[in-house]
């Protein structure tokens, strides 16, 4: 009789706890987002800004008070995000204070296309069109298209991972039979790179080449500078 009395207490219990949790889970469902927090990755330029995604996350609801955690859907917040075109990756998720959270990270630029229609040049290789509130400082990019950008893309990557280039190239300008002019930052002679063959090898050379006429004092000696010709380096004079 003791032993069914305790089975009854354990049962009694155990349906109070499930209750008592159920009810913890219906009510924790239908509370409302306290706020949203949005982040960008670490050290970036603002293409797009905090207050942007926070309208994309609320924009049928008009605040952040207004969303019911019962009815959110965070893999469609996700894929909302994602479609910016100044968006790379977002994740969303939220936090037991019953904060909205948006980790962004952002797509980065590596060159401007300057002409009849302007936008940049990703890291990716792909067009990004350009945003309102930042202008990226990227190597700027003369007579292309979104036909022949894409072609350039080794040459302008290899330029942005290297803290050399990067200091000194300011522009690139495209010829025909798409090969490539440089403009320096420094220096009034023309580099012509070729097309986009050997990328490593032409800035390896071009390189050691500037290096060794800064030390010899002679870089203002140059009006053309030929990276074209393989492992060589020609330089015509002024």
């Amino acid at each position: 009789m003791k032993r069914s009395l305790g089975y009854i207490k354990a049962f009694v219990l155990l349906a109070i706890v499930g209750l008592l949790y159920g009810f913890a889970e219906k009510r924790h469902k239908a509370r409302e987002i306290s706020e949203v927090s949005v982040r960008f990755t670490e050290g970036e330029n603002l293409y797009v800004t905090e207050e942007v995604v926070d309208k994309l996350l609320i924009q049928k609801n008009g605040s952040a008070s207004g969303i019911d955690k019962e009815t959110l859907d965070l893999n469609r917040l996700e894929a909302r995000l994602n479609e910016h075109d100044m968006i790379e990756n977002a994740e969303v998720f939220l936090s037991l204070d019953g904060k909205l959270n948006a980790r962004v990270s952002q797509r980065k630029p590596i060159g401007r296309v300057v002409g009849n229609s302007s936008y940049y040049l990703d890291a990716n290789g792909e067009i990004m069109p350009l945003s309102p509130f930042y202008s990226a400082r990227v190597p700027l990019l003369f007579g292309f298209d979104g036909k022949n950008i894409r072609k350039a893309y080794p040459v302008v990557k290899s330029i942005m991972q290297d803290e050399f280039l990067t200091r000194h190239v300011t522009g690139i300008s495209r010829l025909r039979g798409d090969t490539y002019l440089l403009d320096l930052r420094e220096q009034d002679f023309k580099v012509y790179f070729g097309d986009s063959s050997n990328v490593a090898l032409k800035f390896n050379n071009f390189k050691a080449f500037y290096k060794k006429a800064q030390k010899d004092k002679k870089l203002d000696t140059y009006k053309k500078v030929n990276l074209q010709f393989g492992d060589q380096v020609v330089c015509t004079k002024k």
